[in-house]
C-alpha cells in the first residue's frame, strides 16, 4: 500500500511539473569535467562533475564509495543515472592512505565527501541548497555520518546500507553464501563466526563494532534508503527494519525505505545476487532521480516498503573472551605444535621411545595435518568471497569433511594412547614418561582447539 501511495505522489508530481513547468529535466545529454578540490585534512584529491548539458541550479549529489578503492565502472553507471534525471553528480577518487582490511577511518572518510560537497555547492551547475549524498554499502555507513554532522547536506540516498555493525554485516554474508551454497553445520555455524569474532578481537577487522543506529538518530536530512530484494553482502529485510525502528524513535517522518525488486547489493541486476548483470536494476535509477527532484514532497511522509526476505537474521556477535582471545588462540596452537614437534624429534634417542609407538605416531600425524588443513580453510573463507565449494557430502565440503575425520582419528588415537597408558609406561623410562606426559597434552590442547574451530562438532 505504501509503495503504491508513493508511486501516485511521484505521479503527481511529474504531472504538476509538466503543467507548471517546473524543470524535471530527464536530460539524454550530459558532459563530464574532471575537478580537483581540498580536503579537510588539506590534502588534494579529483573527481568528476556528471552534468545536464546547460545545467544551472540543479540538484546535486556527492557518491561516497564502498568497501575498496572506489575505482568501479559502476559509479560511473549511476553518476550518468543522475545525470539522465537532470541532477549535477560528482564522483571523486577515495582515499585509500591508510585504508587498509584492519584501519580505516570512517570519520574521516566522511570528513572527505563533505569536501566533495562544498566543491560541489560551489559549482554554477547546482542549486547550493539542494545538494545531497549517495552512499554504497560502506557508503551506507560513512555518508550518514557525514549527513548528521552538517546542515548544507540537503538529502540522503544510500544503497545496500546497514543498520548493524561491519563484523556482523560481514558474519550474516559468510553465512549466507555458506547457505545459498548448501554448506551446513560446523563450517558455517563455528568457522564463519568466530574467524570474524576473531579479528575483531584482534583489531584485525576495521570498524567492526561500529554502531550505525546512533547516527541514523541524529539526522534531520530527508532520506531516501534502497535494499536489492536479492542483496547477499546486507541483510536488507532486517537493514530495512532496522532504519525504520531508529527513524521512528527519533520521530523522524521524512524517509522513505524502498526494496528493489530483481536487484543485488549495489543495485545492479542479477540472478541470484552473487553476481552482477550489466547496468542498473530496472527502475532504480529513475526512483533517485525522481525522489531527488520531487523533495520535498517526495519525503513529506514515512514511506515502507515490505522488507526483503532472508534466508536467516541477523545474529549480534558475542565479545570474545579471554580464554578464546586471538593471544589464547596462538597461544594453544603453539603448545600443540611444540608438543608434537616435541615428541616427535625427541624419538631420536633410542632409550626414550615408547614400545607402543602407532597410536603416538597416529595422534601426531592426524592433530598437525588437521591445524595445517584448518587453518588453510579459515584462510580461504576469510579471505575470498566464493559461492562454490566443490561436492558437497552431509552438506559440508569435502576438504571439511576430510578435516573433521581426521580430527575425530586425533581423538581416537589419543583415546588409545591414555587407555594403554599403563601398559606403556611400565618400566618405562623418564625420559619416556617425560615424553609421554608432553604428547598427552598436545593432544588434549588439540582437541580443544579442534571443538572451538568446529572440527569435531556436527
Amino acid at each position: 500500500m505504501l509503495s503504491i501511495a508513493r508511486s501516485i505522489a511521484l505521479f503527481a508530481i511529474m504531472f504538476a511539473a509538466a503543467v507548471t513547468g517546473m524543470p524535471l529535466a530527464h536530460a539524454q545529454d550530459y558532459t563530464t569535467t574532471d575537478i580537483t578540490f581540498t580536503r579537510g585534512d588539506g590534502t588534494e584529491t579529483t573527481g568528476t562533475v556528471h552534468s545536464p548539458i546547460g545545467a544551472t541550479g540543479r540538484p546535486g549529489v556527492v557518491l561516497v564509495h564502498g568497501s575498496g578503492d572506489g575505482r568501479g565502472d559502476h559509479y560511473s553507471q549511476v553518476a550518468d543515472a543522475f545525470a539522465r534525471a537532470g541532477i549535477v553528480a560528482l564522483r571523486y577518487d577515495k582515499r585509500t592512505e591508510g585504508y587498509t582490511p584492519s584501519h580505516r577511518d570512517y570519520s574521516l572518510l566522511a570528513d572527505d565527501a563533505l569536501a566533495g560537497l562544498a566543491a560541489l555547492r560551489n559549482r554554477p551547475e547546482v542549486d547550493p541548497d539542494r545538494v545531497g549524498l549517495w552512499g554504497l554499502s560502506e557508503g551506507g555507513w560513512v555518508a550518514p555520518l557525514a549527513a548528521s554532522r552538517s546542515t548544507d547536506v540537503a538529502f540522503l540516498i544510500t544503497i545496500g546500507a546497514n543498520s548493524v555493525s561491519p563484523a556482523t554485516q560481514q558474519t550474516w554474508a559468510n553465512e549466507t553464501r555458506f547457505g545459498a551454497a548448501g554448506v551446513r553445520g560446523s563450517m558455517v555455524d563455528v568457522l564463519a563466526r568466530n574467524g570474524i569474532r576473531q579479528l575483531a578481537g584482534a583489531g584485525q577487522f576495521a570498524q567492526a563494532d561500529y554502531d550505525p543506529i546512533p547516527v541514523l538518530a541524529r539526522i534531520g536530512q530527508p532520506v531516501l534508503a534502497i535494499w536489492g530484494d536479492q542483496d547477499r553482502l546486507t541483510p536488507p529485510g532486517d537493514s530495512l527494519r532496522g532504519f525504520q525502528a531508529a527513524f521512528a524513535r527519533a520521530g523522524k517522518s521524512n524517509y522513505t525505505l524502498v526494496t528493489l525488486p530483481n536487484a543485488q547489493h549495489g543495485g545492479q541486476p542479477t540472478t541470484d545476487g552473487f553476481d552482477k548483470l550489466p547496468g542498473l536494476a530496472p527502475g532504480y535509477g529513475e526512483l533517485m532521480g525522481e525522489w531527488v527532484n520531487g523533495l520535498p514532497g517526495t519525503a513529506a511522509a514515512p514511506s515502507v516498503d515490505q522488507p526483503a526476505a532472508q534466508r536467516h537474521p541477523v545474529r549480534d556477535l558475542d565479545p570474545v573472551s579471554w580464554w578464546e582471545s586471538a593471544g589464547a588462540n596462538i597461544a594453544l596452537l603453539v603448545g600443540v605444535i611444540l608438543a608434537l614437534s616435541g615428541y616427535a624429534l625427541t624419538g631420536i634417542v633410542q632409550a626414550w621411545r615408547l614400545p607402543d609407538r602407532w597410536p603416538a605416531r597416529t595422534l601426531v600425524f592426524t592433530a598437525m595435518f588437521g591445524i595445517a588443513g584448518a587453518v588453510v580453510q579459515l584462510g580461504y573463507i576469510l579471505s575470498t568471497r566464493a559461492t562454490s565449494f566443490g561436492p558437497l557430502l552431509f552438506g559440508r565440503t569435502l576438504p571439511w569433511l576430510a578435516l573433521q575425520l581426521v580430527a575425530v582419528c586425533a581423538v581416537i588415537a589419543l583415546g588409545l594412547v591414555l587407555a594403554r597408558g599403563r601398559h606403556t609406561l611400565a618400566g618405562a623410562t623418564t625420559g619416556a614418561r617425560t615424553r609421554w606426559v608432553i604428547l598427552v597434552c598436545g593432544g588434549t590442547g588439540f582437541v580443544l582447539w579442534a571443538l572451538y574451530w568446529g572440527l569435531l562438532l556436527p
